[in-house]
């Protein structure tokens, strides 16, 4: 008990008074009764016990010490005097003064206990929560008020009664398991139902722990139920919105999700998963049933990333088309991640993406690209027209005046075999060359589906310069080429790699026209970057860009030509895009504009 300081000395007052005229009493009762010392120093004793129970430790001590001067001077001889005469007289208040010291030691620490105890009994009846006490045969031996509130039996009511019986427990697993890991661990948590007293069932969020004795040994079980029935109302309200919700989003984005065991090769499928595949919803989903839906063409791609993905139980991504049965073609992707239990055994948590418009949308945007890209070349090669010209016209030029000259070796009164053949031989090489501009020109023209095949980037841009030569003569520009002497070998289409060149360098002939001042000389070097591309560079030293149009410059039907249509680089962007590799504007120091684009390295040896 505490006491304000002011309060607690006037209770000491009053206990101390009280003490001292208690033992004056008895004194006084014993002297005229006539007892002895022994019987004296018993009823002393009582009375120090029992202002042990009333104060603190120096009350204990000092009520002893005055019972012993008490004894000594009116029970003990010489009588009225502080002196023994006998030395047992001595050993007999001796051992009244430890025996009382002890007695109201223990007594006083038997309060304390009383008073913890009491306490928290208290703070137990305070909780909300359910607390009680269960021995080894499940026998409730304590019951708290939060215990009474919540399933309305009272505590007299409830001592002594199996809890398991009384409350009408539900377990998550049988009792045997969940008693076998609370005495292997030491506790236990989970979710019960119980049945209350009205009848009423409760869930509760409950908490097991092993009460044990001084030894070591379990004596009985501690337990506390919080009542979490609304909650898991709310909760359950909030899994079916969200349930709902979910399958409507599913539906909307084409989505399903999936859950597969690869232990038990069990598979959990979503209602828009059964949509996606054409089931029914109540088939039992399984990989064989899975595999008869897989496209004929992808069955064997599908089979061994299944297979690889239950051995190596790691994340996996792929894409393949489904056949359904009234031939109806789908694209899906498959999604999954992998989780590891506690037991060690993986499953894998997925999604399964009908992504069917979008495929069929990028091949219609692929074939709206082809039209647009072939409409720029034609374009480009109406441009061209005097470039072509002139090609031709070179090489039929020579076949004329070979076979002119040829026909003058054999006029002669002695035929000129010799030279005559050679002059034929001229006329054939030529003849091969006008083919050849021809046939590039006609496979510029011509609308073909993209080839991708190993080629020779250095190549590609000789065949380039070669058709734009004449142009470059007509405008006097000046080329060099700075070309990488390593194999640079990429996969690709040469037509649309040709357009991309071609476009490149006619935008820096036409860049290079205004000016008067300087040298025009374009500039196109190829070169391996970080080992693992190949970049090509076209730069001029022309009027160059803003800096308001460097970084629109690809966008479609943005120029910065009267005449043009913003579409050139806007396709050899979604050109080198496709190739793999990427494209971009900078400026040509000290003056003029450098356009670079970077391609994949072909390398036949890592497949």
């Amino acid at each position: 008990m505490k006491w304000p300081r002011s309060g607690q000395l006037r209770y000491l007052s009053v206990l101390w008074f009280s003490g001292a005229v208690a033992l004056a009493l008895a004194t006084w009762a014993c002297s005229l009764i006539g007892l002895n010392s022994a019987t004296t120093a018993c009823v002393y004793l009582i009375i120090i016990v029992l202002l042990s129970l009333m104060d603190s430790f120096v009350t204990a001590v000092i009520f002893p010490v005055i019972a012993v001067g008490c004894l000594d001077f009116f029970f003990i001889k010489p009588l009225y005097a502080f002196e023994v005469e006998n030395s047992p007289d001595l050993t007999t208040l001796s051992a009244f003064l430890v025996t009382s010291i002890v007695i109201t030691t223990l007594v006083r620490r038997l309060r304390r206990l009383g008073q913890a105890h009491r306490e928290q009994a208290r703070l137990l009846d305070l909780t909300r929560d359910s607390v009680l006490v269960r021995d080894l045969a499940n026998v409730i031996t304590y019951w708290n008020r939060g215990g009474e509130e919540l399933y309305g039996w009272k505590t007299d009511e409830a001592m002594g009664k199996v809890a398991h019986q009384l409350l009408q427990t539900v377990f998550p697993a049988p009792l045997e398991q969940i008693t076998a890991e609370l005495f292997r661990c030491g506790h236990w948590e989970g979710e019960l139902l119980h049945t209350r007293r009205d009848g009423a069932q409760v869930t509760v969020s409950s908490r097991w722990s092993v009460q044990r004795g001084d030894e070591g040994q379990p004596i009985g079980t501690l337990e506390t139920n919080n009542d979490i029935t609304e909650r898991k109302r709310v909760e359950d309200a909030l899994r079916r919105i969200q349930e709902t919700y979910l399958a409507e989003a599913q539906q909307l984005s084409h989505t399903g999700s999936f859950g597969w065991k690869v232990s038990s090769g069990e598979i959990f499928w979503s209602e828009e998963g059964f949509r996606i595949f054409g089931f029914d919803s109540t088939t039992r989903p399984t990989i064989e049933l899975l595999l008869t839906r897989v496209h004929p063409d992808d069955l064997a791609l599908v089979q061994m990333l299944i297979g690889r993905a239950a051995i190596d139980r790691r994340d996996f991504d792929f894409e393949h088309r489904l056949r359904l049965p009234d031939g109806t073609v789908k694209y899906v992707r498959v999604v999954a991640r992998a989780i590891r239990g506690e037991t060690g055994n993986v499953d894998f948590v997925g999604a399964i993406m009908d992504v069917t418009s979008i495929r069929l949308a990028e091949l219609e945007l692929q074939n709206t690209r082809t039209e647009l890209a072939h409409v720029m070349r034609v374009a480009s090669l109406g441009e061209l027209t005097a470039s072509i010209a002139h090609e031709v016209n070179q090489p039929l030029g020579a076949v004329v005046t070979n076979a002119e000259a040829c026909l003058g070796w054999l006029d002669r009164e002695f035929p000129d075999l010799k030279e005559a053949r050679a002059a034929i031989e001229r006329i054939v090489r030529d003849g091969h060359r006008a083919g050849e501009v021809i046939r590039r020109v006609r496979a510029l023209i011509k609308k073909t589906d993209t080839r991708m095949a190993p080629l020779d980037v250095n190549e590609i841009v000789g065949e380039a310069i070669s058709i734009v030569e004449y142009e470059l003569l007509r405008y006097r520009v000046s080329q060099r080429m700075e070309l990488s002497s390593d194999p640079a070998i990429v996969l690709g289409d040469r037509i649309q790699l040709q357009q991309v060149l071609l476009n490149l360098i006619i935008n820096s002939i036409e860049a290079m026209q205004p000016v008067t001042d300087r040298r025009r000389e374009l500039v196109i070097r190829s070169e391996q970057v970080e080992g693992q591309q190949v970049q090509v560079s076209v730069m001029d030293c022309g009027i160059g860009l803003s800096a308001e149009n460097a970084h629109r410059i690809f966008d479609a039907f943005v120029t910065t030509k009267a005449s043009g249509m913003g579409m050139g680089l806007s396709i050899c962007r979604s050109i080198i895009q496709a190739h793999g590799g990427k494209i971009w504007v900078s400026s040509n120091e000290p003056v003029g504009a450098a356009v670079q684009f970077t391609l994949p390295l072909h390398r036949p040896e890592a497949l």
